[in-house]
């Protein structure tokens, strides 16, 4: 009997659009970006050169050079995505405001059709949710957690509390439980939102549930950077409860 591939129904037979995402040489969560994604949106991935340093400001500002930033999108355009994203919080927000559009400026200009950053994410996001006070938890030590604080502070962004757990390496290792304890301790009523930073810590399963926990919006930085990059496409990101994902509708691309 012939193969009619007529009869095949599933994700394969959906027109693929792509994501480009330039992502550090360190990155282990490529399956949680999948996590946001459609069935019909393909993540093309691509990693930045290694860095022999811990993380620390020093890391996150070797990983913003703009040269390799270029280099990196022009890597993944290849496969003709829709929009490039810079999947690194520390490296989006470590040189400031100036720093962060330099990073979009260089991925546009080596021919990203839409770019966005985590950290630049993160803004658009509180922004949509008329957040202007939040908490922050990092993996981060405090030197780069106050980096943070001040990319935030030029956005008018006020950050009421924050706890970082001094992190420097492995993080993709936290586990739900820790990143649930440091919220917990870092919420307070004054902050309209909650936001967990650095695309190397785990968040999808956890977001809804801690909604719910603290009675609030939960931003995390993988979340943040894939609903920016697809809401540029026009389309929505797969997150039930989520705060976020159900207040940020498909536009037109």
């Amino acid at each position: 009997m012939a193969f009619d591939p007529t009869l095949v129904v599933g994700p394969e037979l959906l027109a693929q659009h792509g994501i480009g995402v330039v992502a550090p040489f360190d990155f282990a969560l490529d399956r949680e970006l999948w996590r946001w994604t459609p069935d019909d949106v393909s993540l093309f991935m691509t990693r930045l050169p290694y860095v022999p340093v811990p993380v620390t400001v020093e890391m996150a500002s070797a990983l913003s050079d703009q040269s390799i930033v270029r280099q990196a999108t022009r890597d993944v355009l290849a496969p003709e995505p829709l929009a490039v994203a810079y999947a690194c919080a520390s490296g989006s927000f470590i040189r400031g405001k100036a720093g962060e559009l330099q990073l979009n400026q260089a991925m546009m200009s080596a021919g990203a059709p839409v770019s966005t950053t985590t950290s630049g994410a993160l803004v658009e996001s509180l922004r949509l949710l008329d957040v202007r006070r939040i908490a922050v938890v990092t993996p981060y030590i405090d030197a780069v957690t106050e980096r943070l604080v001040t990319f935030l502070g030029e956005y008018g962004i006020e950050v009421v509390s924050s706890v970082g757990m001094g992190l420097l390496s492995h993080i993709w290792k936290v586990g739900y439980g820790e990143i649930v304890s440091a919220v917990s301790s870092v919420d307070r009523p004054e902050a309209d939102a909650v936001y967990i930073s650095c695309t190397n810590v785990p968040t999808y399963d956890i977001i809804a549930p801690l909604e719910q926990m603290i009675g609030k919006p939960v931003l995390t930085a993988n979340q943040v950077t894939m609903c920016t990059a697809l809401r540029a496409m026009g389309r929505s990101a797969a997150g039930p409860g989520q705060s976020l994902v159900r207040l940020a509708p498909s536009t037109a691309a």
